[in-house]
C-alpha cells in the first residue's frame, strides 16, 4: 500500500509553552509571541509585514484551536513577522510574530503549547493546545519534535532525510487538523468504488471490500498489521467515495426557491460529519470480527448484557453471560472506540459481571492522565502494535496489542 510523505504537508515546524507574556496580550501590550533565533530556520530572515500604504505580505494563517474537552476551533487570518531592530544596525535583531486576535488567540492560556507549522504553498499554521494532553502528544509525535517543550521554540526542518510516511498514526492526526492527504493510489481506488456509482454502500460491503483488496494481508501472520491496513484501505476507499458524492451534491448547489438554502448547506455539511465518525466505528466492528473468525474466537456482537447495555464484544456469547453459574472469571467484553477521547468511561457499565474490561481503540498517543485513570479503574487499553510507538515508554509496559488480546480472550474462551 502506497503512502504520501510528511514534507507534502509541512517544510517545518516550531514548538513552544506559551509565557504570560505571549498569551497575555495585557502583559506585554502587544498580540506577541517572543520569537527567537531558531525560528529563523522556519520563518526565514525576510520581513513579513503590512507596511503602510504597500502589499501586505504577512503570511497567510489559519489558526488552529484543539483540546479534547470542545470541538476544534479555526478562523483564517495573517502572522507578522519582523525584525524590530532593522533600522538600527547597531542593535542585535529582535524577531517578533505578531498573531491577530480572534477566537483561537481568545482560548489559549499561559502554559499552552503552540506549534508554528510551515506549509509548502508559504502558509502558517498557528496550532495551540493545552499541554499534557492528548493533542499534544500526538502533534510532537507527527512533527517529531521533543516530548519536553519549554519556553524558548524548538524546530524542525522536514525534508530529505527528515521526511516521514504518512501511515495510520500520521493520517490521524493532519485529520484532526482538517488536512486530507492526497492518495498516490487514487486510480486504484476509483476503480475499485466504480459499482457504486455516488451511493455509499452498507458499512459491511465497503469492510469486505477493503479486506479482499489486500489479499497479500493476512490476520493470521500478525493480526495488528491486518487490523490498520484493512482500516486505513477502508478509510480511503470511503474518503474517495465520499469526495465523488459530495463534489456532484455541491455542483447541484443549495438554492431553494431562489434563494440561497444556508440551512440546507448546514444539514448535509452536518450528515458528512456525523457518517465518517459512524462509519469508522462500524467499520473497526467489521474488521475486529473478521479477525476474531479467523482465530475461532466465540463472540457476540452487540448483544444486551443489563440496563439495556450493549458491549461490542462479548466473549463467549449472551448465553453465558446471563448463565449465574456460568464462572464471571471467563467472560470478557472488548469495547471497540477508533477515537477515545471521554467516552471510554461508556463501557465501564456494559457489563457488570465482569470486573476487568477492555478496550480497543486506534487512537495514537493518549495521555498518561487518561490511561492512568483507565487503570485505575480496570479498564485495559488494546492498541494495535504499530501505534505504541505514539505513547511514552511508561504507558507502552501497560498497553496491551491486538494479538495480546487474542491469546487472552482464547485462554478464557
Amino acid at each position: 500500500m502506497r503512502r504520501g510523505v510528511l514534507s507534502q504537508h509541512f517544510s517545518g515546524v516550531a514548538v513552544k509553552r506559551l509565557a504570560e507574556v505571549d498569551a497575555n496580550p495585557a502583559s506585554s501590550n502587544q498580540h506577541e509571541v517572543t520569537g527567537s533565533q531558531s525560528l529563523l530556520r522556519i520563518l526565514g530572515e525576510s520581513d513579513r509585514k503590512a507596511p503602510h500604504g504597500g502589499e501586505d505580505n504577512r503570511f497567510r494563517a489559519t489558526y488552529i484551536w484543539l483540546s479534547e474537552d470542545q470541538e476544534p476551533v479555526s478562523e483564517d487570518g495573517r502572522l507578522s513577522w519582523y525584525d524590530s531592530r532593522r533600522r538600527n544596525p547597531k542593535r542585535n535583531a529582535e524577531w517578533r510574530l505578531y498573531y491577530q486576535r480572534n477566537t483561537v488567540t481568545e482560548l489559549m492560556s499561559p502554559g499552552d503549547v503552540l506549534f508554528i507549522a510551515r506549509t509548502p504553498d508559504d502558509r502558517l499554521l498557528f496550532i495551540v493546545t493545552p499541554d499534557e494532553g492528548t493533542i499534544r502528544n500526538q502533534l510532537l509525535w507527527l512533527f517529531g519534535l521533543d516530548r519536553a517543550v519549554g519556553f524558548e521554540f524548538d524546530t524542525h526542518l522536514i525534508g530529505p532525510g527528515t521526511d516521514a510516511e504518512l501511515d495510520f498514526a500520521a493520517r490521524y492526526i493532519l485529520d484532526e487538523l482538517g488536512i486530507e492527504p492526497s492518495e498516490p493510489e487514487a486510480d486504484e481506488l476509483d476503480s475499485l468504488i466504480a459499482p457504486f456509482g455516488l451511493t455509499f454502500p452498507a458499512t459491511r460491503v465497503l469492510s469486505n471490500l477493503a479486506r479482499n483488496s489486500l489479499p497479500e494481508v493476512d490476520a493470521r501472520d500478525d493480526p495488528d498489521s491486518a487490523l490498520v491496513l484493512w482500516m486505513e484501505r477502508e478509510e480511503q476507499l470511503f474518503r474517495r467515495l465520499e469526495r465523488k458524492i459530495v463534489a456532484d451534491r455541491i455542483r447541484e448547489g443549495f438554492v431553494t426557491n431562489d434563494a440561497v438554502d444556508v440551512d440546507g448547506f448546514l444539514k448535509f455539511s452536518l450528515s458528512v460529519q456525523n457518517r465518517r465518525k459512524a462509519r469508522a466505528g462500524a467499520a473497526l466492528e467489521n474488521h475486529l470480527a473478521a479477525i476474531l473468525d479467523v482465530y475461532g474466537i466465540r463472540y457476540a456482537r452487540g448483544v444486551e448484557t443489563e440496563n439495556g447495555n450493549r458491549p461490542d464484544f462479548l466473549f463467549p456469547g449472551q448465553k453465558e453471560y446471563r448463565d449465574p453459574s456460568y464462572p464471571a472469571s471467563h467472560l470478557t467484553m472488548l469495547g471497540a472506540k477508533s477515537t477515545l477521547k471521554d467516552r471510554w468511561r461508556q463501557v465501564l457499565s456494559e457489563a457488570a459481571r465482569i470486573e476487568h474490561k477492555h478496550l480497543l481503540t486506534l487512537e495514537p498517543g493518549i495521555s498518561e492522565k487518561q490511561t492512568g485513570e483507565m487503570h485505575a479503574k480496570n479498564l485495559q487499553l488494546v492498541v494495535p502494535a504499530s501505534l505504541h510507538q505514539t505513547y511514552k515508554p511508561v504507558q507502552r509496559a501497560w498497553l496491551m496489542n491486538v494479538a495480546q488480546f487474542l491469546s487472552y480472550v482464547s485462554l478464557q474462551n
